[in-house]
């Protein structure tokens, strides 16, 4: 028995079916298609290297190493609503393929997720085959997908505990639990901290890397990802449409109100933190602005239906990320936050900043 993971198979399905249609929903603010583009070839890495895939009007020309073949795009279509119907089954995060293994075999297709080392999964020649090729990060709601910015301890962001001075056993009371994975007790500590008359304020990004990551997109960036980690450890707000809306409300930055109502200050902000991000930021590898190898994100809705968001679509991309986005609580133990910790005659706490669609 031959089985795949919902996003191994999602990973086939989204390939067969560009092979089979030829063409691309342009992605509007709600992930929907909207307009065709055209998709003259595609490009996945397989276990010998590049493959590309041209699409021809009845068929499909497959060149790499030592291959060079020709299958009906009928074939693709078929393959590809095969794999919707798995897909579309609840439950599961394995899915049983071996009545694909014969085309899979013919395809010479042995990874069925693509190898990938820039976070691109295919490459797209849109409108036709000289096109400069696009790389495309998949997004569906058939499966599982990985982070939008999936953090790590480099992404903690430091708070000064002030107001009262705890004493080292009281430190290691706060600290110790029964359940090093339970994220709950995050908020116990921060919570018992402010019960027994002390505060924390937002003191630095952790990393020095990521520091001048996010001070390269704004100064005041990182206070703004410190208040709305705090809200979402404290009160369980996730979503960043409504943590945008916490922040107009509280103005932890002491905007003025022109700032803040006519040009919707907190609003931008966040917007600019999730195209930065989606588009290559992350927390250990400097970030000087520049494009990377992401061009565009490939979207499946829950019927299957592609659609794409490429670079030139900056607003209805923020529209949706800004709609959908939502902070995510990691295990503390992994990385490394949510406890009180001596440095330098001063006790701090980390929180930790992971995004997910």
């Amino acid at each position: 028995m031959t089985k795949a993971t919902r996003r191994e198979a999602n990973e086939l399905y989204t390939l067969f079916s560009l092979l089979a249609g030829g063409s691309i929903g342009r992605a509007n603010a709600l992930g929907k298609a909207d307009g065709d583009i055209p998709v003259a070839a595609v490009q996945r890495r397989e276990h010998d290297g590049q493959r590309l895939y041209t699409i021809e009007e009845k068929e499909v020309h497959i060149q790499g190493t030592a291959m060079d073949v020709r299958f009906p795009r009928e074939d693709f279509a078929a393959a590809a609503e095969w794999l919707l119907g798995r897909l579309r089954q609840q439950g599961r995060e394995e899915i049983d393929i071996t009545d694909m293994e014969g085309f899979l075999d013919a395809l010479a297709i042995y990874d069925m997720e693509a190898q990938t080392d820039d976070r691109t999964d295919l490459h797209l020649a849109l409108w036709h085959a000289d096109a400069p090729l696009t790389g495309m990060r998949l997004h569906s709601r058939l499966c599982n997908n990985p982070p939008l910015f999936a953090g790590g301890r480099a992404a903690n962001i430091k708070y000064e505990q002030s107001g009262v001075r705890f004493s080292q056993p009281a430190v290691s009371k706060i600290n110790h639990t029964e359940q090093p994975e339970n994220v709950a007790e995050v908020a116990r500590r921060i919570l018992y901290i402010q019960s027994q008359g002390g505060t924390l304020r937002y003191s630095d990004v952790a990393d020095r890397v990521f520091r001048s990551n996010l001070l390269m997109l704004d100064t005041n960036l990182p206070r703004i990802i410190a208040a709305m980690l705090m809200t979402l450890h404290l009160d369980g707000t996730n979503r960043l449409s409504e943590l945008v809306k916490m922040l107009d409300e509280r103005n932890p930055l002491k905007m003025k109100d022109e700032l803040l109502h006519k040009h919707g200050f907190y609003q931008y902000k966040v917007r600019q933190l999730l195209l930065a991000t989606a588009w290559g930021l992350r927390p250990q590898v400097i970030w000087n602005g520049r494009a990377s190898a992401i061009g565009g994100y490939l979207m499946a809705d829950e019927n299957g239906t592609l659609s794409a968001f490429l670079r030139a679509d900056e607003q209805p991309f923020s529209d949706f990320l800004l709609t959908h986005a939502k902070l995510a609580k990691t295990l503390p133990d992994e990385d490394k936050y949510g406890y009180l910790e001596r440095e330098n005659g001063n006790y701090y706490l980390k929180l930790n900043l992971k995004l997910v669609l």
